[in-house]
């Protein structure tokens, strides 16, 4: 028996499965909130900007000499993540962890035509961040002299350790929230779905489009006291006796 469903039997599915629907909901966000809350290890940013300029000998700037230090950020990134910095700053920090993990919490963001760029590096420690988002860039500094024989490196801005420190990762709220969203999409969907797939017969109209025969007539269910009443007798709580009016 094929189904459809109007706008009235929505709500009556809402109504009729609100407790399931509900409970899927809650579950679904106090799952995520304990989720994003104990077992997440959150993760703290430290960020440093980094500016990529040189004057030429006559101490004027030159569009040529900008845009070539333009085009040098990439190699810079490269060389940021190299081992020859990253192996100085572990040495330099005493981390215990290898270059390559180092490597993996960095991240250079630059704009387009632009001679700044960032340097952003996520740990669990929040100190740890700031400190080794500071030491990169100073090595960087120091080392890229060597290694590109120029002097075009100014470190704009530091990475400062706030007083209350806040992670960027997990966010507990918004994993909530779309946890809750989905949780009662999924409540929803699953209540249409036992909907769907009750084939029981609840009324006449039910009954009358499974047998495709008209309804004659409907028997209501009467309660055993509202039957006796209506017959004309009186109950009285006098013991186990009942007398008739």
């Amino acid at each position: 028996m094929e189904k459809t469903i109007s706008l009235i039997d929505f709500f009556k599915i809402l109504k009729h499965r609100w407790k399931l629907i509900v409970v899927i909901t809650l579950t679904a966000a106090i799952i995520s909130s304990i989720i994003s809350f104990f077992l997440l290890t959150p993760l703290y940013q430290a960020s440093t900007q980094i500016l990529v300029n040189q004057k030429n000998s006559e101490n004027q700037l030159d569009y040529y000499l900008l845009q070539g230090n333009v085009d040098l950020i990439n190699t810079y990134s490269v060389i940021i993540k190299s081992p020859a910095i990253l192996q100085k700053v572990i040495d330099e920090l005493e981390l215990k962890q290898s270059v390559e993990d180092l490597n993996e919490k960095i991240t250079i963001i630059s704009q387009e035509n632009s001679q700044v760029f960032s340097l952003t590096i996520e740990d669990p420690d929040a100190g740890k961040a700031v400190a080794m988002a500071n030491m990169v860039s100073e090595i960087f500094q120091e080392e890229i002299k060597g290694i590109m024989n120029v002097d075009n490196v100014s470190i704009l801005a530091r990475a400062e350790l706030k007083d209350n420190p806040i992670p960027v990762y997990p966010r507990p709220m918004l994993n909530t929230s779309i946890a809750f969203v989905i949780g009662l999409m999924i409540g929803i969907g699953i209540a249409f779905l036992l909907e769907l797939m009750d084939n029981t017969l609840k009324d006449d109209q039910d009954a009358a489009a499974y047998l495709g025969l008209p309804v004659l007539g409907t028997i209501e269910k009467v309660s055993r006291t509202q039957s006796m009443e209506e017959k004309g007798y009186l109950i009285q709580e006098t013991g186990s006796e009942t007398l008739e009016a």
